[in-house]
């Protein structure tokens, strides 16, 4: 079951996909970022770089923290963490909780997930009951656990999706425009 909530992506597959195909639209950057502690240097700038040879580092007592909050209620149908367990052996993650609410007080989990050894990016769908999404304010990622017994931890990357919806066109009938190149040919002026 838990191989259904969660799934690693890879090859050349990346969240970067499902954003060019126009389902989904990343949504991190409406957000204020905060994290649990830091070493200095390697702060939310890392996470957010998209570059995934950097990461952020944590300093300090687990649980480490991953705070997402948003100006107002968003959509919110997939997170995406770039992890590499090759390189980072006992500071990557293995069991990390999903959190959702209004603000820190009335924070809910929505999901635990264990991963074993994972190396690329790990695809979470977040969801409600039977809703493909969640509204909300506010997003955590807790970092319950390491490999190895871990007290630190590196994320290199982390990518927030909102799910795309109304845009039905026309030419749609033939297909979904892939490249950005394409896409600006989806409607017909």
């Amino acid at each position: 079951m838990e191989d259904e909530l969660v799934r690693k992506i890879v090859g050349d597959e990346d969240p970067l996909t499902e954003e060019r195909m126009g389902n989904v639209r990343e949504v991190g950057s409406q957000a204020v970022w905060s994290l649990s502690s830091c070493k200095p240097g390697f702060g939310v700038e890392r996470l957010r770089d998209n570059i995934t040879d950097t990461y952020w580092q944590s300093d300090g007592q687990l649980p480490h923290l991953v705070n997402i909050q948003f100006h107002r209620k968003t959509n919110i149908s997939q997170i995406y963490i770039y992890t590499d367990y090759k390189l980072d052996e006992s500071y990557t993650p293995s069991r990390i909780s999903i959190r959702s609410g209004t603000h820190f007080n009335d924070l809910q989990e929505l999901q635990t997930i264990d991963l074993n050894e994972p190396t690329g990016w790990v695809f979470i769908p977040i969801r409600d009951g039977n809703m493909k999404s969640i509204r909300t304010f506010m997003l955590q990622i807790a970092v319950i656990s390491n490999h190895q017994n871990g007290r630190d931890t590196h994320m290199r990357q982390i990518r927030i999706h909102a799910p795309v919806e109304g845009r039905h066109y026309p030419l749609e009938l033939f297909g979904k425009f892939s490249t950005l190149g394409f896409q600006k040919f989806t409607t017909i002026r």
